[in-house]
């Protein structure tokens, strides 16, 4: 069970990492209340990145997916983008969603270095932002469940189970999208048929890696 009192401040990451590179993914995300605090900096995020570490410390990316924050709007969850370019959330409040909504959202490039992030929306793609990032035309993929607790305003967080599903990757060069299943290399930062936790939060595989939920741990 999810131990009683506060929840540890800081992040909280729950999910998968290619250890390869790939040139887009795609999937869909179950949309939950976080009990997310208005006035704080807490949220809770369902997200797909692509990503490239530049050496220096310094990581290029851009994430789309959904979240609730506690400093945006009676904290209730919003599509939105972050990228490294404009090093800022960008929210998009014409595509309204609320919990038990499930969306379907596209992160991938042209094979021309402009990385594009798309959302499934009244029966066709949507374009939330396309940025030309410095990470060329295939990258490294995440998808994760991420909590984030505000050590200035110390709180608990009750996450129900989001659920991700239907994940594919793009190759890079072109080529059909395939699932991501385990005969992709991937890092879950935990040893092999461990369970991940992290600050009462847990991750459940029901398909590695295409299929799992993650939210308080119930056992």
């Amino acid at each position: 069970m999810k131990p009683p009192g506060l929840t540890p401040s800081g992040y909280h990451h729950l999910g998968a990492g290619t250890a390869g590179e790939w040139s887009g993914v795609s999937g869909r995300l179950g949309v939950v209340d976080g009990a997310i605090r208005n006035g704080t900096y807490d949220f809770v995020a369902s997200r797909f990145m692509v990503k490239r570490d530049m050496g220096k410390g310094n990581i290029a990316w851009l994430e789309a997916g959904w979240a609730q924050n506690g400093w945006e709007l009676a904290a209730r969850p919003h599509i939105y983008t972050y990228n490294t370019n404009t090093k800022s959330w960008q929210f998009y409040d014409q595509y309204p969603i609320k919990a038990g909504d499930t969306v379907w959202l596209d992160l991938h490039t042209d094979a021309d270095g402009v990385w594009q992030a798309w959302l499934w929306w009244n029966n066709r793609w949507n374009l939330l932002t396309a940025q030309k990032l410095p990470i060329g035309g295939s990258a490294f993929v995440e998808q994760y469940v991420e909590v984030h607790a505000d050590a200035k305003s110390p709180g608990r967080i009750d996450v129900p189970p989001v659920k991700v599903d239907n994940v594919q990757l793009r190759p890079p060069g072109g080529g059909p999208a395939r699932f991501w299943r385990e005969d992709v290399p991937t890092l879950t930062g935990v040893a092999p048929g461990q369970q991940q936790r992290s600050g009462g939060f847990c991750l459940d595989w029901t398909t590695r890696y295409d299929t799992w939920s993650a939210g308080d741990c119930t056992s």
